[in-house]
């Protein structure tokens, strides 16, 4: 494990992202237990990627342009969903944490959708984590693995932070309902800005 490692995930992790937004969002609805259950749900939707990555599928995925463009569609057509269910949401929040209608199962399968369904992120894991495996290295796929823990460690403890801050201004939020529509106005066009920028993406 090394600095250089710890430094460069820290940044990507932190970079604001379609997980780190829903875990902002689910804080805001929810409460801290909400952006927790957010949180832990981005960081298994990492999983498929890492198992990916270590098998070698991540190099099917790259070289493969048909797998990779309905993938990325897949991914597209999900953060557009989640834009437009934003959008049409009418309810107003409530400090009464039994009025959040989303169950933990829900937000869970709903965070590992918006990785699982993201190519960049499989690839990410290809190019990414080899870096740092050193050409002598006994065991490469032990090394992976525990570099994949490692990110995916990363990824729960800033996502909880951004859910965890998202909590604490939600009093303030909640006391607006104007306020409210204009979050959701920001979530609904932050997602699709996110499809856009997928849609665009390229190998």
């Amino acid at each position: 494990m090394t600095l250089e490692f710890l430094l460069t995930s820290l940044v990507i992790v932190a970079s604001p992202g379609t997980g780190a937004i829903f875990t902002v969002a689910a804080g805001l609805s929810g409460g801290v237990r909400a952006s927790l259950v957010a949180a832990f749900g981005c960081t298994l939707g990492i999983l498929p990627h890492m198992l990916a990555a270590v098998s070698g599928l991540a190099a099917v995925l790259h070289a493969s342009a048909l797998a990779f463009q309905m993938l990325k569609y897949l991914g597209v057509a999900y953060l557009l969903f989640m834009a437009w269910a934003m959008i049409r949401d009418r309810s107003l929040l409530s400090l009464d944490a039994e009025s959040c209608d989303r169950s933990d199962r829900q937000v869970i399968v709903s965070a590992i959708l918006i990785n699982l369904l993201n190519p960049k992120l499989s690839i990410f894991f290809f190019a990414f984590l080899p870096q740092f495996v050193g050409p002598d290295e006994p065991s490469p796929v032990g090394r992976m693995l525990e570099l994949s823990l490692v990110f995916m460690a990363l990824t729960f403890v800033v996502f909880s932070a951004y859910g965890a801050f998202a909590a604490a201004v939600r009093r303030h939020v909640i006391a607006s309902a104007s306020v409210q529509t204009w979050m959701r106005r920001g979530f609904s066009a932050a997602f699709a800005a996110l499809a856009a920028q997928l849609a665009l993406a390229q190998r």
